[in-house]
């Protein structure tokens, strides 16, 4: 798929292609992942979560070597240990990346299992694959981030990526709402409910517009 311009995010495709590389799993969720799957709304970062052995974090750390980037190896250590957010710096650019290890939120853990190769194609970069989170499992991320605090950018992607879905599959759909569902139930009542709305809202808007079609 094509990306545009990833020139903002251009420390961010260093890294996810240093990921690759060393075969360390990782996943892309959040905003930058629901892009690929239908919504309009430009993200300034991406999230990515990774799960890190031992081999990982000495790859990683010898990859991205002082100076001019900042990789430190118990950094990444403590923060698989206590499920904290840990960074990549690139000094010369002022630019970081920040990772999520997958001990932050097991509720993640899905998302990383069931993660989809998809091809990005961005402007004035060689095209090359990453890793990202199938559509459910971004729907679910979007809901957990809404349920705390409630912020329609959140819901606003949700619809984009429902919509957009009906549009693509109007007859063939291999979407697995039994797992959003469960997976929203257990969220919250709020989440569920939400998902209901939206899933209902965008069935009937791209119902309408096929039918003008």
């Amino acid at each position: 798929m094509s990306n545009g311009s990833l020139s903002h995010l251009a420390f961010y495709v260093e890294v996810l292609l240093k990921l690759d590389e060393l075969d360390v799993p990782y996943v892309i969720i959040g905003g930058f992942a629901a892009s690929m799957f239908g919504t309009t709304r430009v993200t300034l970062d991406i999230d990515i979560v990774v799960a890190l052995e031992e081999k990982h974090i000495q790859a990683l750390a010898a990859s991205f070597p002082l100076p001019p980037y900042y990789a430190d190896p118990n950094q990444m250590r403590n923060a698989m240990e206590k499920g904290m957010t840990f960074n990549i710096i690139d000094g010369s650019r002022g630019e970081k990346v920040d990772l999520f290890p997958i001990t932050m939120d097991e509720r993640y853990r899905p998302a990383l299992d069931h993660r989809l190769r998809r091809r990005l194609e961005p402007t004035g970069v060689e095209p090359f694959n990453v890793w990202v989170a199938r559509p459910e499992d971004v729907v679910i991320g979007k809901l957990m981030a809404w349920q705390e605090g409630r912020s329609t950018r959140q819901s606003d992607d949700i619809y984009e990526m429902m919509l957009f879905h009906f549009l693509q599959h109007p007859v063939v759909d291999s979407f697995d709402y039994e797992y959003v569902a469960r997976r929203a139930a257990e969220t919250g009542e709020d989440a569920m409910a939400l998902w209901h709305f939206l899933l209902k809202s965008a069935r009937e808007t791209a119902e309408k517009n096929l039918d003008q079609m």
